[in-house]
């Protein structure tokens, strides 16, 4: 009778509160043998069985959450490929962004651009031609003196397809805009006459110092090409040098984009 009670005591310690006989019963009529036992002593085996089945919905658990993991990991694979992060690849949403940004860029915006591979009749030149239209947003004059563009940069500017190029000097006062390119490659740009243009070309390869001068090669990350689709200009690290004038007081400053120039290049032959 003391060892009977002693089995009871046990028994009674190792049953999970709120478990009956029923419940007992139902998990032991699915175990094999020796699990069976009287009616009266199913309730010992219960937690045992508890613990393995709590230890596997751990399990399950954890295999849901490398699943969600990776789901996520795939997502943001996705965006980046989206978002134009490789070599010569842009996207809409990169180019409406580096868009937004230089709209509003300080003080020194570019409200329009566009950007083709240079052609004359038909024959096309290793370098990318472009236009800014550059825009004074500040509240002060400045005269822009020098251009980044990526690991170049020029202080020279070109007035005619053919030269002279002078020392870069575009003054801009508060709220003035100018057209920074060569309007023979963009159709329906404001054409200020040879001799008033001021316009760089952007070199596709090494070339040697050429006139008109270009920004060489690795000024921009990537070019327009001659053929279909085109493709995209992209330039880091466009800037300015510029000098600002305030109170009478000539003050030289730097302006270098936060954002990319991302352009998707026209048709070379409208």
């Amino acid at each position: 009778m003391h060892a009977q009670g002693a089995i009871e005591s046990s028994s009674l310690r190792l049953t999970t509160a709120g478990t009956g006989n029923c419940l007992a019963h139902q998990t032991i009529a699915r175990a094999e043998p020796p699990f069976c036992c009287a009616p009266e002593r199913c309730d010992v085996l219960v937690a045992p069985l508890f613990v393995e089945q709590k230890e596997g919905l751990h399990a399950q658990g954890a295999t849901e959450y490398l699943v969600l993991l990776a789901v996520v990991l795939i997502v943001a694979l996705v965006s980046v490929a989206l978002l134009g992060f490789f070599p010569g690849m842009a996207s809409d949403a990169q180019i409406t962004q580096s868009q937004a940004y230089w709209q509003s860029a300080q003080p020194i915006a570019i409200t329009e651009w566009g950007a083709r591979a240079a052609q004359d009749s038909g024959h096309l030149y290793n370098f990318t031609a472009f236009y800014f239209r550059l825009k004074n947003t500040g509240g002060y004059p400045i005269t822009l003196t020098k251009i980044y563009a990526g690991n170049q940069s020029s202080i020279y500017m070109c007035t005619g397809w053919w030269g002279p190029c002078p020392a870069m000097s575009i003054a801009l006062a508060p709220g003035e805009e100018y057209n920074y390119g060569c309007p023979v490659y963009f159709p329906g740009m404001a054409d200020p006459g040879s001799g008033s243009r001021k316009f760089l070309m952007l070199g596709t390869q090494y070339t040697a110092p050429s006139n008109p001068p270009i920004l060489p090669y690795g000024a921009a990350k990537s070019y327009c090409s001659g053929e279909q689709p085109y493709g995209y200009l992209m330039i880091e690290n466009l800037g300015f040098d510029y000098t600002q004038m305030v109170n009478g007081q000539a003050i030289t400053k730097k302006q270098i984009g936060a954002k990319p120039i991302a352009i998707k290049c026209m048709n070379n032959y409208n």
